[in-house]
């Protein structure tokens, strides 16, 4: 059985969402020592609030990461290192990605800590 995938805990909306959806090509050429390295080089970047990961059998991925800001996105995506990776990742180890980012607006569901309460909501308006 797979290793659960921990749900981040992200404060309330709004922040931002980078959802990074991939199709790895075969064989590792070092890409999981570089996908650990990218998640902790992430959490220690200023506005960083977490990110969830999953992969199936056939190597497509979604690794969404959560942070404050905007400028936080952008200044993930030109940290020096990131780069780096971003371009091995073209070169190397994706057949195919797409890249969204998105403004969460509103957020529910269930989490643990929340006795008696099935759900949460949290609308925000502009």
């Amino acid at each position: 059985m797979a290793d659960p995938v921990s749900l981040a805990r992200t404060p309330e909306p709004p922040y931002w969402a980078v959802i990074f959806t991939s199709r790895r090509t075969d064989g590792d050429r070092g890409y999981a020592a570089m996908a650990e390295r990218m998640e902790r080089l992430a959490a220690e970047q200023p506005g960083y609030l977490g990110i969830e990961s999953v992969r199936d059998a056939d190597g497509v991925g979604i690794t969404v990461s959560y942070w404050a800001s905007e400028d936080a996105v952008r200044a993930w995506k030109a940290n020096a290192e990131h780069r780096i990776a971003q371009e091995t990742g073209r070169r190397e180890w994706y057949a195919e990605y797409t890249i969204r980012v998105a403004r969460v607006e509103r957020v529910y569901g269930r989490a643990p800590g929340r006795a008696g309460t099935a759900a949460t909501a949290t609308p925000r308006s502009r």
